[in-house]
C-alpha cells in the first residue's frame, strides 16, 4: 500500500491510470501496424511489438484498483463533512 500511498499522494488519480491502460491497448495495435510497414521483419516480430505493448494494460488497469480502492478508502464520509 506504501507504493500506492506515494502515487496517490504525487497527484496519480485512479482515472490516470485507467487512461493509460487504454492508451497503451491503442499503443499496442499502432505499434502492431507500424512494425508491420516499416519493418521487413514480418508479422512475427510485429506480433512480438504488439505484445510487448499491450502487457502494459493489466498493469495499468490493476494499479487503476488499487487506486481507486485508496481513494475509496480515505476519502470522507457525509459524517465526517458535516461533524466539522
Amino acid at each position: 500500500m506504501f507504493v500506492v500511498r506515494k502515487l496517490h499522494e504525487a497527484g496519480l488519480t485512479s482515472e490516470h491510470a485507467y487512461a493509460a491502460a487504454l492508451g497503451s491497448v491503442g499503443l499496442s495495435l499502432l505499434s502492431w501496424m507500424v512494425s508491420m510497414k516499416a519493418e521487413k521483419a514480418g508479422v512475427e516480430r510485429a506480433d512480438r511489438w504488439g505484445i510487448f505493448v499491450g502487457e502494459w494494460a493489466p498493469t495499468f488497469f490493476g494499479l487503476g484498483l488499487a487506486l481507486a480502492h485508496y481513494e475509496n478508502a480515505t476519502a470522507p464520509t457525509a459524517a465526517d463533512r458535516h461533524s466539522g
